[in-house]
C-alpha cells in the first residue's frame, strides 16, 4: 500500500492542472494543408525529364510534346475531413443549451451510434454467411458459375464432383 502513495500524489497534482471549463472554440483543430487550397504548378527540370537526344533525331515521325508528356490533371477534392473524436464531439456539442442536452448528444453518439452499426454489421454478415452457405451446396457461387462457363467455352468435360454440386 505505501507504493500507492505517490502515484495518488501525482494523479492530484495532474489532476489540479487539467483545464476545467474547455471552450469549443478554442480546441477546434489547427489548420492543415488541405484548408488552403494552393495551384500546382510542373516546372520541367533535368531531374525528371533527362535530355537522351531522342527528340533530335530527324528519321522519326514527329510527336507532339503534349503527348509524350501530358500535362498533369487537377482533382478537385474537398479538405480531408478532421475525424478526431475530441473535435468532432465539441463540434456536436457547440450548440447544446443545458446539461440534459449534452447528455443526451453524448448518450446518442457513444451508445446508440455504436449499437446501430453493431447489429447493421452483424446483420449483414449473417446474411451473407447464410447466402454463401446456400450457394455452394447448390453449386451457385461466382466461381462455379465462371468454371462451368469456361469449361463450357472449351468443350472440356465436366468433373464429377463438379457435376454433383449442381443438384
Amino acid at each position: 500500500m505505501a507504493s500507492s502513495v505517490p502515484i495518488q500524489i501525482a494523479e492530484t497534482i495532474q489532476t489540479a492542472h487539467l483545464k476545467r471549463n474547455p471552450s469549443a472554440a478554442h480546441d477546434i483543430s489547427p489548420s492543415t494543408a488541405a484548408s488552403r487550397k494552393e495551384p500546382v504548378t510542373l516546372e520541367k527540370s533535368a531531374h525528371f525529364y533527362p535530355d537522351d537526344g531522342i527528340d533530335e533525331d530527324e528519321d522519326e515521325e514527329d510527336v507532339p510534346y503534349s503527348v509524350l508528356r501530358p500535362k498533369a490533371r487537377q482533382h478537385h477534392l474537398p479538405p480531408m475531413p478532421d475525424l478526431r473524436y475530441e473535435q468532432s464531439y465539441l463540434h456536436s456539442i457547440r450548440s447544446a443549451d443545458t446539461w440534459w442536452w449534452v447528455v443526451l448528444i453524448t448518450a446518442r453518439d457513444q451508445v446508440m451510434m455504436p449499437f446501430i452499426q453493431g447489429v447493421a454489421y452483424n446483420l449483414a454478415i449473417s446474411g451473407w454467411q447464410y447466402w454463401n452457405k446456400g450457394a455452394q451446396l447448390h453449386g451457385s457461387t461466382i466461381g462455379a458459375k465462371v468454371r462451368r462457363w469456361w469449361y463450357g467455352v472449351n468443350n472440356w468435360k465436366v468433373p464429377p464432383q463438379a457435376s454433383k454440386l449442381r443438384r
